[in-house]
């Protein structure tokens, strides 16, 4: 039952983490100043009844809770309304955009993950040597290179000296976007390797310092098999906690390599829609970056008490 207590109050939590996010998100265009009217017929010079059309078409005549009220009920259907730039369905708007935005951030994360741990796994073994100052000298310089920044360099070595790469666009079909995709994941993902790779040292350090790390040490056990079953096991749980983190702050982070790539993800496009004051697009993009947020954070609260059992015999003795 406790059990059972515990999925509901997080299933609660997380509805109503979504409920608030979608009350900001849709409120905060009222604080923005511009008037979509004006944009949606910009370079005419409208006679009151067009606008009046223009503001009963899109709804904008309504009171605020009643606009929010339409909006939220479209959205639980999968209707985010219509963009006001491209004059089609936002769902249509995004999804053109959303396959480049997914590859482009899972194989930003994948790199993210693989290189942050075995960087800070390999400072923590090493602690206080050589090896753990370089990673960590390393990785301070890493994380003050902007995205874009690192963009630039990376177009300017790899695509126009050494033309291994591309330097624009997504390309066409998987393994040709894996191609396009792989120095503007690289560009994404410097930044969160700092993060990851500081996470993954700590915890590491941290549990290498346990008692029962010593205990199986001073038993003969082999330090692989320590390392691999006390030590990196039992660290996982911070670096599962910064995964969360980790998908919406490259989501986010993706406008800036897109536009220095010239890709046409969602990250360009609601940067696009914000200059526009598109707020359908906006306001769609930024909820949909909550809802990952929220089920990143929803999967690594369901991965943790497996991953390591003592946090849920903790919960339980709550």
């Amino acid at each position: 039952m406790s059990s059972a207590r515990r999925v509901a109050g997080k299933l609660g939590g997380l509805l109503l983490t979504l409920f608030l996010a979608s009350l900001l998100v849709f409120f905060s265009r009222f604080l923005v100043p511009g008037d979509p009217v004006s944009f949606l017929l910009r370079g005419r010079k409208p006679s009151d009844e067009a606008v009046a059309a223009v503001t009963a078409q899109y709804g904008l005549d309504l009171p605020p809770w009643e606009q929010y009220l339409r909006w939220i009920l479209g959205v639980l259907q999968g209707d985010f309304g219509r963009s006001l730039q491209y004059r089609q369905d936002v769902t249509q708007v995004i999804g053109d955009r959303l396959p480049a935005t997914l590859m482009l951030v899972a194989m930003a994360g994948a790199i993210v993950l693989i290189a942050g741990v075995v960087l800070g796994a390999a400072a923590a073994l090493n602690r206080g040597k050589a090896v753990d100052r370089f990673i960590l000298i390393g990785l301070t310089v890493l994380g003050a290179i902007p995205s874009f920044v690192g963009a630039i360099v990376l177009i300017a070595v790899f695509s126009i000296q050494l033309g291994w790469f591309p330097s624009f666009g997504s390309g066409d079909g998987f393994f040709d976007m894996l191609y396009h995709l792989t120095l503007p994941s690289l560009a994404l993902a410097l930044v969160f390797i700092v993060l990851v790779g500081k996470v993954t040292r700590s915890a590491m350090v941290d549990q290498l310092g346990r008692e029962h790390v010593e205990v199986s040490t001073s038993r003969g056990a082999r330090r692989s098999t320590v390392i691999r079953r006390h030590v990196l096991r039992n660290a996982l749980g911070p670096i599962l906690t910064v995964s969360g983190v980790l998908v919406a702050g490259l989501i986010v982070a993706s406008s800036i390599v897109e536009a220095a790539f010239g890709l046409s993800g969602i990250g360009s496009l609601l940067v696009q829609s914000v200059d526009r004051l598109d707020f359908p697009v906006v306001q769609a993009i930024v909820l949909l970056v909550v809802l990952a947020f929220v089920v990143m954070n929803a999967l690594v609260d369901i991965l943790e008490p497996w991953i390591d059992p003592r946090s849920a015999a903790g919960a339980g003795a709550r």
